[in-house]
């Protein structure tokens, strides 16, 4: 198999002996690859790009201990979670240009830097301002730091170990974000919500000091620098900004109806078509859109939305239900969700071996399928739901993404050149990041409104002349006068009423259920587009120039 000569692409300087014709494989002269060197270096990678994603979850189960801590409002500490993914969108798409700038040594270590100094910031923040800003800076060191690994992953490794590293790779997106919840519940009760940025320093120290002396991978060419397309930067940020600002508050502000959502959606919607055609101009994009031509990455990029919709909507629902619906603490909640995580990285390696040997399109039918199936079953919830009901659905679901995530990323990049492998990086985490951001405004969207829907359905249903209804108010009445309350009466339809928002809002979730269910199922059905090319080791001439 001829290396890939096409690209700047340097030797991995201090771990392939000068020999090896390129970094990660073995030379026809039998120059052997230093793989200690390498799996020390890619092992740093991937503890960084978990402790990033582990970050996006992590104050899920610990934003009320937060918002005490800094005497932030309602509407300020949503802005915790909100602030840190929009600077995430931002900088992703950027990495591949930076990295091929810089070489990745430099930018990861770099960003695992900043990353750890501004946990420590947001660990000391005394109030909400300064919070969203180290917050916002945090988010930024994040999001650099979890698409070089997925690049790295594919340039490194020879193909038929790509997708071992793959599998690496996809346990890390799927199982972060499900325990973060867990780790951050449960380091709250134990020390202070502030240790939840704390325990990134150590952490931190590892991965810079594992990816400064093992992660040479390649070398940087400088001359990138000239000619950067500062206009195109602005287009992108203002498109991205703009978007995940109209997605992750536009439900709390009635869309639309809203005049800074009205204008923001206009805005991202004229830049974003500035964006492509400059970056399609443009003589030196900031972001290529090259890896678009390929037919099997388009796929996979539909593919990965889905999958980052399951992942991220699955992740949003149960904490929520658990917490609203059964009161559970943070701890309860996170030991309940800790289920996903085990099942994700207990199947790994049986994954790994079935998504290599089988046929592209049956992996993601049946994961996409165990998916659709599994999250089904929240369609039929009740207000008794806890840990043993949502076993099976956890369990399956986390096959279920575990198997569809990985099939798509290996898919979207094995017929890509390897030198298009930085962009396609930047591009998949992009579109998973701005997925969830988009299933969690519909999901948010259909449980306000749908529970608005249920409630006056079960209200119109509830009325004087309903002989249930009126034994239920009835009984009530007679608990209340029981308790020695002076108006029973009044006790009880109020008690009535609670009863009745409460099984509205179960309906609801019943109804979010089912909508993430039928994108799975949709996702099943773009299977059969999928090119008969896409195999789990690329072509060996799809290696080459291009």
């Amino acid at each position: 198999m001829a290396p890939d000569d096409s690209g700047p692409r340097a030797p991995l300087t201090a771990a392939i002996p000068a020999a090896a014709p390129a970094p990660g494989y073995i030379g026809a002269d039998g120059a052997e690859v230093n793989w200690t060197r390498i799996f020390l270096g890619f092992g740093g990678m991937v503890v960084g790009q978990f402790m990033a994603m582990l970050d996006i979850q992590i104050v899920a189960s610990s934003l009320v201990q937060i918002q005490a801590g800094i005497s932030a409002t309602n509407d300020e500490i949503s802005w915790v979670q909100t602030i840190y993914l929009l600077a995430e969108v931002v900088i992703m798409p950027l990495t591949a240009y930076l990295t091929k700038m810089w070489g990745t040594r430099m930018f990861y270590v770099a960003a695992s830097l900043c990353f750890v100094a501004t946990s420590v910031a947001t660990g000391l923040s005394t109030s909400v301002g300064m919070m969203i800003v180290t917050r916002a800076l945090q988010g930024l060191a994040a999001g650099a730091m979890i698409p070089p690994i997925f690049a790295t992953a594919m340039t490194v490794f020879p193909p038929e170990r790509r997708v071992t590293a793959n599998v690496v790779v996809g346990s890390i997106v799927t199982l972060a974000p499900t325990i973060g919840p867990t780790l951050g519940g449960h380091l709250t009760e134990m020390l202070s919500w502030r240790w939840l940025f704390f325990i990134n320093v150590p952490v931190g120290a590892l991965v810079v000091f594992l990816v400064g002396r093992y992660g040479g991978f390649d070398k940087g060419d400088p001359k990138l620098a000239k000619g950067i397309d500062w206009w195109g930067l602005a287009l992108m940020a203002i498109f991205l900004l703009s978007l995940q600002y109209v997605l992750e508050e536009g439900s709390k502000d009635g869309w639309f109806d809203d005049d800074a959502i009205l204008w923001l959606t206009v805005t991202s919607a004229i830049a974003g078509v500035a964006f492509v055609w400059r970056q399609l101009a443009y003589r030196q994009p900031i972001v290529s859109l090259r890896p678009f031509a390929d037919r099997n990455f388009t796929l996979g990029i539909l593919m990965t939305f889905v999958s980052g919709m399951s992942l991220f909507g699955g992740t949003f629902l149960l904490p929520l239900f658990l917490g609203q619906i059964r009161g559970y603490s943070a701890a309860q909640v996170g030991t309940t969700m800790l289920v996903s995580g085990l099942s994700m990285f207990l199947c790994a390696p049986t994954i790994g071996r079935f998504v290599r040997q089988a046929d592209p399109r049956l992996c993601l039918a049946v994961g996409f399928g165990l998916c659709a199936w599994s999250i089904g079953l929240g369609g039929r919830i009740t207000d008794q739901w806890g840990f043993g009901e949502f076993l099976t659905l956890q369990i399956v679901r986390g096959v279920g993404s575990m198997i569809a995530l990985i099939a798509a990323q290996q898919m979207t990049i094995t017929t890509l050149p390897v030198t298009l492998m930085k962009d396609a990086s930047g591009l998949i985490n992009l579109v998973r990041n701005v997925a969830g951001a988009i299933g969690l405004a519909g999901l948010t969207t259909i449980l306000t409104d749908q529970q608005a829907v249920h409630y006056a359905d079960i209200a119109s249903a509830a009325s004087v002349a309903n002989p249930q209804s009126q034994d239920m108010l009835d009984g009530l009445t007679q608990m209340m006068g029981a308790s020695g309350l002076a108006d029973p009466e009044g006790a009880a339809r109020k008690a009535l009423g609670f009863l009745m928002h409460k099984q509205a809002a179960v309906l609801a979730f019943g109804d979010a259920f089912t909508f993430l269910s039928l994108a799975c199922w949709l996702a099943v059905g773009l299977t059969v587009f999928v090119s008969k090319a896409a195999r789990g080791i690329p072509a060996p001439q799809l290696e080459g120039a291009h």
